[in-house]
């Protein structure tokens, strides 16, 4: 079940910020309930998709250094009990989204059907080189959108910070995948752990890293100007985030490789806090000359 991976729901959070943002709406203590349920239901859905990924990731996973100490992979495990927890756990987590909204169970459905895609032939998605961030990906823009509609049922958030929220999971990913295959450092028992690690090598998911980070800068910047341009202020430390992230990377066995431990690095924890009290800094105050970057009129110059 990964208990431990249960913090990932933190990744709703953006979604219930940019809603009370946007939509003014009025917060009782039915909110905080109506969180805390959609936290639950959220974790049990993604506790459904990690069960059948590692039942069915176990042949693979015994060629990572680490995972391949996993229950799944050292353990006989029963086919019978796997399916009846992994339909169980999904079950719960659906019929409790039930009591929330239409569009919050749409959108943690939507969540279970990709774990289908992304591990189960003959989709799986895992196993096809950039498809396999992009799809995984996904999971950040669904959980931005549980967010949202744990605040309003009423609209849909703008497009552009869903795209940002996406590509940034997609970087994510990526760089994850950059981490592992340098630890693994031998391209046969790469392939044999992940099949996508055939297609790709070191400098292929290094680049197209920063490709995903500049467009999610990008998008992300394109939603922020728009609803409060002070927040161009944001955008420079937000690009040394990604940068900070990929410098993580770097290290031996890099917490990038599980995001759950991602906590322990003192460094990225301290500049998170810091960009949120300067993302609260800005969109409390007016800086009256930043609209030049608006204007869609020619400065004359002098004769």
């Amino acid at each position: 079940m990964r208990l431990d991976h249960w913090i990932k729901q933190l990744f709703i959070i953006p979604g219930l910020v940019v809603a009370i943002l946007l939509t003014n709406p009025i917060i009782n203590i039915n909110t905080f309930i109506k969180i805390l349920i959609g936290l639950l239901a959220t974790s049990l859905i993604a506790s459904s998709n990690y069960v059948i990924n590692e039942w069915l990731d176990a042949k693979f996973d015994k060629y990572h250094p680490t995972k391949k100490n996993r229950s799944a992979v050292v353990n006989k495990l029963k086919k019978e009990i796997i399916y009846t927890i992994y339909f169980l756990l999904a079950i719960s987590g659906l019929i409790i989204s039930s009591f929330i909204s239409k569009y919050f169970l749409i959108t943690e459905l939507t969540l279970w059907i990709m774990g289908i895609l992304y591990n189960v032939k003959p989709f799986r998605l895992k196993d096809i080189a950039f498809i396999d961030s992009l799809s995984e990906s996904i999971n950040n823009a669904l959980r931005f959108l549980m967010g949202w509609f744990l605040i309003t049922s009423s609209y849909l958030p703008p497009i552009s910070i869903i795209l940002g929220y996406w590509l940034t999971g997609t970087f994510l990913m990526q760089i994850k995948r950059y981490s592992e295959y340098r630890m693994i450092n031998d391209k046969n028992t790469a392939s044999k752990y992940r099949k996508s690690f055939a297609t790709y090598n070191e400098d292929t998911l290094l680049v197209s890293s920063v490709f995903y980070a500049i467009l999610a800068v990008f998008f992300i910047g394109i939603f922020l100007i728009k609803y409060k341009i002070e927040l161009i202020l944001f955008i420079p430390f937000f690009i040394g985030l990604f940068c900070l992230y990929i410098y993580i990377s770097f290290k031996k066995d890099s917490p990038v490789q599980k995001p759950e431990k991602l906590y322990k690095e003192k460094i990225l924890i301290a500049y998170l806090i810091f960009l949120f009290i300067l993302f609260i800094i800005l969109i409390n105050i007016n800086i009256e000359y930043l609209d030049v970057f608006i204007n869609n009129d020619l400065l004359p110059l002098k004769k």
